[in-house]
């Protein structure tokens, strides 16, 4: 495992390194030379990056294993209308042995009891499993592909947003209610207060569906199942999580809420219109801001981009020439900020161009993010035979429940 604190060093150093080379850009500082800085710029912020990505995933890896360390299986909670399988010391064959056999035959159905014990008591537990065609995600394996999802973007993983899990997929109703634009109103002493009706709350509704999405059949020969045994959970976890995930996070961006998990962009608000077509200036992102009431910007605020569009706003500077990107704190692990405010990178997001939107803002907590159940895995053997094949299936939906308190940014 690399050392964090040694990254973290050298992403600091290379932020301040890059900061000092854009200073060096004036009124005064001629075009060609200009540019040669903002090019010695961009190759530092692209070793940058790529550390950070290093960092990212070491600290992602890290929790899954700490995770996987601290779990008692014996005392997983059994899920509603299942008895949780005991665990039984006198199992002769390890997970992985077990689970290649699984793959192997089809399916658990096919496999002795012995192999079906040993999956059982290290099986996440989750509604929906198909006991004809395969386990659910055995917990190793699980935790390959929730990191490969973390990876993939920040809509279906991340803390900023409000998740929560299911046990079924039966539609969800989220009782909504802004009522900021009410206020008291002055009373007079044996005066009869107005009961008309005109102060009343207005309630409204939001619905969560479970739509379903599967990853399509990856396939792999018998001699690689045979001859690479020990490395099939983070090949496979890799390759699921990273359909999955790619998959969750473009569908929870932008998707389009009619017959379609509803997407935070699609849905937002619009906040500012910026007068290019081909970029942002620093005042409309302080716009931007304004344009969510203060009574949302006590939440989870952060800003949304893609990479290319954080790229732009990185030069950014404002009126007495100070950048309004900052790096953050790699030895404390806080992170970059704009404006005050974390900035998030999401690829899903577009790019700037004409009536794209291309920034996000606001209370990041009122977008919700459900899960039905765990991330699900269906093996086949005959349909691919000689040869092996797996499916990854996932449930979720998102939703909105104020699109006052998320406003974006749409190019003209």
């Amino acid at each position: 495992m690399a050392d964090l604190k040694d990254l973290r060093e050298q992403m600091a150093r290379i932020a301040t390194e890059a900061r000092s080379k854009l200073d060096e850009v004036t009124n005064d500082t001629p075009e060609e030379r200009a540019t040669e800085i903002e090019a010695q710029f961009d190759a530092m912020m692209v070793d940058h990056d790529r550390l950070q990505k290093k960092v990212d995933n070491e600290v992602r890896l890290q929790k899954a294993m700490d995770k996987l360390q601290a779990t008692d299986y014996s005392k997983a909670p059994p899920v509603e209308g299942r008895v949780a399988p005991a665990v039984d010391a006198g199992l002769t064959i390890d997970y992985r042995t077990a689970f290649a056999q699984m793959v192997a035959a089809g399916g658990d159905a096919y496999v002795d009891s012995e192999v079906r014990q040993v999956l059982k008591e290290y099986r996440v537990q989750t509604a929906g499993t198909n006991t004809a065609g395969g386990f659910t995600v055995p917990v190793e394996l699980a935790n390959y592909i929730i990191e490969s999802m973390a990876a993939s973007g920040p809509m279906y993983t991340s803390d900023l947003f409000t998740g929560f899990d299911n046990g079924s997929g039966n539609t969800f109703n989220i009782p909504t209610l802004d009522d900021t634009g009410s206020t008291a109103g002055a009373h007079t002493e044996g005066g009869a207060v107005v009961d008309d009706g005109g102060k009343d709350a207005t309630f409204g509704q939001k619905t969560m569906s479970a739509f379903a999405f599967n990853t399509e059949w990856i396939r792999w020969s018998a001699e690689l199942n045979t001859d690479s045994i020990f490395s099939m959970e983070p090949l496979l976890g890799r390759l699921l999580g990273d359909r999955m995930g790619r998959l969750a996070n473009s569908k929870l961006t932008t998707g389009s809420g009619s017959s379609d998990v509803e997407g935070i962009v699609t849905n937002s608000a619009l906040g500012v219109t910026a007068a290019s077509a081909t970029a942002i200036a620093s005042d409309e992102l302080i716009d931007l801001i304004h344009s969510v009431d203060p009574a949302y910007r006590t939440g989870r605020m952060a800003f949304m981009v893609n990479d290319q569009t954080l790229a732009a706003i990185r030069k950014l500077k404002d009126g007495q020439g100070n950048y309004l990107w900052a790096a953050g704190s790699y030895i404390n692990n806080t992170p970059d900020s704009l404006l005050g405010y974390p900035i998030v990178v999401n690829q899903a997001m577009d790019s700037i161009a004409t009536a794209k939107k291309t920034v996000l803002f606001g209370d990041m907590s009122a977008f919700y993010v459900r899960k039905v159940g765990a991330p699900a895995l269906y093996v086949a053997r005959e349909r691919f035979a000689p040869d092996f094949g797996i499916l990854g299936y996932i449930r979720f939906d998102g939703c909105l429940t104020n699109t006052a308190a998320v406003k974006h940014l749409v190019q003209a």
